[in-house]
């Protein structure tokens, strides 16, 4: 067989993004919501799909979708990008504002596919870790950095994945006064938290907000996500996005959404409750360090964080996320918020199993 040329140089070495996704009976992994959106949404998604033109592209820009986002943040439709997820969005932000010669700021440990994607565009990454007592950023550091005026993207997730702590918007303040680099506040899991960025729009051209439908809004299976930015920004990401990738099905899905926002309020509570317990519960447990969350996930730390993780999935049918192989985070578990039963089953599951652990000593 004759071979190929090979790839590109970045990919040298580079491992595929791996979820790490096993057919579970309780699936706390990929910080999905445990339930499909509610049926008054689907009905409406299947009655418009039945008349829908297959045959022709979708609305290049989802107009239709932006405008129903846009009035739902008391926005404009020049103030949002709609995107097949928010994957899509965030490689647009490397390829737009990165590349050769330009550098990326990012805070680990946090969302892998950032660096992923600096390395991708040969943009140089330039990582400031969080403090590992809170997990917060060090403000004062970062902003020297950006002193130096060469970094042109700066990413804050906020509630942060995957510790899901929250960056205090006079922080983000701070950074953004400090250099004109674009900077992204990920809200990914922000319907999880008590504030957002969203209210320093009108303040800073170089604000750029990231919001999926993925989590609180339980589409995770359609793709979808969009940005909240300055008009001038948005524009820029027009001249780099996929042409028609968000399909016509998809744009239906999150339209109906939008109007039926208010569908979604009650099951977000519950898990901010769950959540809540979830840590109060993990608190009590011996030799288990719970940290605060404002998203819909825990992360927790653990002796034999390994160990635990097969034996949940392998003896239980429980699977959580193995985060303790990443830096900084060594013998650390995340796991999504399930339903109150599915927590249930995860906390009697370590239970037995620290239990295991502790008569083996």
């Amino acid at each position: 067989m004759k071979n190929v040329r090979r790839s590109a140089d970045a990919l040298v070495g580079m491992l595929p993004y791996d979820p790490k996704y096993k057919k579970s009976n309780t699936l706390l992994s990929a910080n999905e919501s445990p339930l499909n959106v509610p049926d008054a949404v689907l009905d409406a998604v299947l009655e418009r799909v039945r008349t829908l033109d297959f045959n022709r592209y979708p609305d290049p820009l989802a107009n239709a979708l932006r405008v129903a986002i846009a009035e739902w943040h008391g926005l404009k439709a020049a103030n949002v990008l709609v995107g097949n997820g928010g994957d899509e969005l965030l490689y647009d932000i490397f390829v737009a504002w990165g590349g050769p010669e330009r550098s990326l700021l990012t805070f680990p440990p946090t969302f892998s596919v950032y660096e992923t994607n600096a390395v991708l565009t040969s943009t140089q990454v330039v990582n400031i870790p969080r403090r590992e007592d809170d997990w917060s950023i060090d403000v004062d550091r970062a902003c020297e950095r950006l002193a130096t005026g060469d970094i042109d993207i700066v990413v804050i997730t906020n509630p942060n994945n995957p510790t899901g702590t929250m960056t205090p918007l006079e922080d983000i303040r701070r950074i953004l006064d400090a250099s004109d680099a674009l900077v992204l506040v990920d809200e990914a899991y922000g319907e999880f938290a008590d504030e957002s960025a969203a209210k320093l729009l009108d303040e800073y051209e170089n604000l750029l907000i990231l919001h999926t439908f993925s989590k609180a809004y339980r589409c995770a299976g359609i793709r979808l996500g969009y940005f909240l930015g300055n008009p001038s920004v948005i524009n820029e990401f027009k001249k780099v996005r996929q042409p028609y990738s968000v399909d016509a099905i998809s744009q239906i899905v999150g339209e109906e959404v939008v109007r039926n926002r208010a569908l979604f309020t009650e099951g977000i509570e519950v898990t901010r409750v769950e959540r809540d317990r979830l840590i109060a519960a993990l608190s009590e447990l011996p030799k288990v360090t719970v940290y605060p969350s404002e998203a819909n996930f825990v992360m927790l730390k653990l002796p034999f964080a390994m160990r635990t993780w097969s034996d949940l999935d392998e003896k239980h049918s429980v699977l959580v996320r193995n985060v303790s192989g990443e830096n900084h985070l060594a013998g650390c578990l995340r796991v999504t918020v399930g339903t109150p039963e599915e927590n249930d089953r995860f906390l009697a599951a370590l239970t037995e199993e620290l239990d295991d652990l502790a008569n083996q000593r």
